[in-house]
């Protein structure tokens, strides 16, 4: 008798016989892999039987294809359960086990549990007589991956049925792993949209636009920051910030500062007066004294016509009138990043917008992506100054305007950008 064949109790077959095909007890599972031609490297097999030398005579067997499956034994869960070491692949389980082999369990499926507990990600087979069918068929039910009959069993058949498990369970893994993907990223998104602000614009003749884009992988939101609000005296305020560094940590005290930004705003500050407050806020919420956070507001009048710019470090906006290119409005006398000096100062700055403008307020995250991919200069301000006017000679405006700059950005960058962009639009039209 061949040594890598074992020896079931009423028949042997020799691995030169042809592969026999395993019962599948669920017809409707997705179709996985042919282990003939899948996965060809050796496996290791852990047998759960009170007697093992009665049907596995043998440390290992060859398949069809050169495959070995080595084979442990166990009389009991107890060593079961010492020697399921990272190596075993599969696990077969007689469901013959003596109550004194089960570990206390319940019932002839509790080993079948115990192990599905204990390994949920090894690939299991049953092992059962012709007259347990119907307890075969529910094992199959409770998370085995396939049944075995002893009457049938022979080399050909037990190897292409570990295979197959093995096979059928990284199927399933990954079907889980995408389910569970797929369910993360739909919460990702519900509470994004709790989180990012919707603007409070009620009344306001101005269209607002914003986009968003956090810098690191699969992350909900970064450290960037905005909000727009309109006062009772009508009156359109609009913020928008950067808490330095990019974790879950920055991105929380992100949200707090806008939230306070706007219930400042509505309290009726304004100016330094209201960045002095935030940064009061600031030195409170942050976890070091090395965090800070840079912030642009502008405050426009109810006309439409005129605004109040400050500047704590930030970038300064983009404005763009029709006939005349964009360009940035004054950033020579801006304040410190919010969180740098104890008792620094924000003055506020009047500008003039006229009857038809677009504002543009962003973080440095576009500003910041390389010009013509990896090695290259930064974008910079002037390059993102002179990108927006090919984009507004195209005609584009509101969302399409941003979208269009952000792709734009990702394209000169050479990729994915590695900062977070926050991006916010104000427009008003011709009356």
């Amino acid at each position: 008798m061949p040594a890598s064949v074992p020896v079931p109790r009423q028949r042997v077959n020799t691995l030169e016989q042809p592969l026999e095909q395993p019962v599948d007890p669920d017809p409707v599972q997705d179709p996985v892999q042919d282990p003939d031609q899948g996965h060809g490297g050796d496996l290791t097999l852990l047998v759960i039987e009170a007697d093992p030398t009665g049907t596995f005579t043998v440390p290992e067997l060859v398949d069809a294809a050169g495959g070995r499956v080595r084979i442990r034994t166990a009389r009991n869960l107890t060593e079961a359960e010492r020697l399921l070491t990272d190596d075993v692949h599969c696990v077969l389980i007689d469901l013959d086990l003596p109550p004194s082999a089960r570990g206390g369990g319940d019932g002839p499926l509790a080993p079948l549990r115990h192990v599905l507990q204990v390994a949920p990600r090894h690939a299991v087979l049953v092992l059962a007589t012709s007259e347990q069918a119907a307890l075969a068929a529910d094992a199959v039910r409770a998370g085995a991956q396939d049944r075995l009959f002893r009457e049938e069993l022979d080399g050909p058949l037990l190897s292409r049925a570990i295979r197959y498990a093995v096979e059928r369970k990284r199927a399933d893994s990954a079907q889980v792993k995408l389910a569970e993907s797929r369910l993360r990223a739909q919460e990702n998104a519900r509470l994004e949209r709790g989180l990012l602000p919707t603007p409070l614009l009620q009344g306001s003749e101005l269209r607002f636009a914003a986009r968003y884009r956090p810098g690191r992988s699969r992350a909900l939101l970064g450290g960037d920051f905005y909000d727009t609000v309109r006062t009772p005296d009508g009156t359109v305020h609009a913020m928008i910030g950067d808490v330095c560094g990019h974790g879950p940590d920055e991105a929380a005290l992100g949200v707090e500062l806008r939230i306070a930004w706007r219930a400042l705003t509505f309290a009726g500050l304004c100016g330094d007066e209201l960045l002095s407050t935030l940064q009061q806020v600031l030195e409170h919420e942050r976890e070091s004294e090395e965090i800070f956070a840079t912030l642009c507001t502008v405050d426009i009048a109810p006309d439409g016509r005129r605004a109040g710019l400050c500047l704590a470090g930030h970038p300064a906006p983009l404005v763009a009138r029709p006939g005349r290119g964009a360009r940035l409005l004054p950033y020579e006398d801006g304040g410190p990043a919010l969180g740098l000096l104890p008792r620094a100062r924000w003055p506020r700055r009047q500008v003039e917008l006229g009857g038809v403008w677009s504002l543009m307020m962003y973080t440095d995250g576009l500003i910041e992506g390389r010009s013509e991919g990896p090695g290259s200069p930064r974008l910079g301000q002037d390059g993102m100054v002179a990108m927006v006017d090919r984009q507004l000679e195209r005609g584009l405006r509101g969302e399409e305007l941003l979208e269009a700059a952000v792709a734009e950005v990702r394209r000169l960058n050479g990729g994915e950008l590695t900062d977070d962009v926050a991006v916010l639009l104000l427009d008003r039209a011709a009356r």
